[in-house]
């Protein structure tokens, strides 16, 4: 057994642990609350090791939170956020077991999330949602289930219609060139782009000669 000699703040919010007049622990104060951290209490060394596993647990933890405060995540992306701040494995899992239990990390609900930021602002086809998505860890069923209802071609004409705006002075051949390469390059197939641009070219003609004049 070992000896807590003393406990003092190292910095706002993590103590400093002294095992026997040695400082031996870092923890953070809710750890040390928790375990009921205090001079005096003596100390497995089993129980000093849970009490480091608890830390790593809990710093785990704030890590995931503040990286889903800015929005949601994939399951992949919270794990891999983890590993690159330096957390053993057994605790990114036990940390990954956990925020799913809380809800707090859910492919599907993610997968949900993208799509529709996806049509809402930055629409792609169905083919580079899905690529985006594997990207991102996602299942092949929840990526199948998610997408089968984006409307492409509502989603091609509201991305083309924007860009369209910008080439208020080409040609009918290098405007229907040009928004055809943008919506290609958005994942679009030829026929559904070309069908797009046929439309905005038809409304174009329409601004620029009301009337039929």
């Amino acid at each position: 057994m070992t000896l807590i000699t003393a406990v003092e703040e190292q910095k706002r919010g993590v103590l400093s642990v002294s095992l026997d007049g040695v400082p031996m622990l870092t923890i953070a104060r809710e750890v040390a609350v928790s375990h009921g951290v205090k001079v005096g209490l003596a100390l497995s060394p089993e129980q000093v090791l849970g009490l480091s596993k608890a830390d790593d647990l809990y710093r785990a933890h704030q890590a995931a939170l503040r990286y889903l405060s800015y929005r949601p995540r994939s399951e992949k992306e919270v794990r891999d956020r983890l590993r690159r701040g330096g957390f053993r494995v057994d605790i990114v899992d036990k940390q990954m077991a956990k925020l799913k239990e809380l809800a707090l990390v859910n492919d599907a609900t993610f997968a949900q999330f993208w799509k529709e930021g996806r049509e809402n602002s930055r629409p792609r086809s169905q083919r580079v949602m899905k690529m985006e998505l594997r990207r991102k860890g996602i299942d092949v069923e929840v990526i199948a289930d998610v997408v089968k209802d984006v409307d492409e071609e509502a989603g091609a004409y509201q991305s083309a219609s924007k860009k369209a705006r910008s080439l208020g002075g080409l040609d009918e051949k290098a405007f229907y060139r040009r928004l055809g390469q943008f919506l290609q390059r958005r994942g679009y197939r030829y026929d559904l782009a070309r069908r797009v641009v046929e439309r905005l070219w038809q409304e174009k003609q329409g601004a620029d000669h009301p009337g039929g004049v």
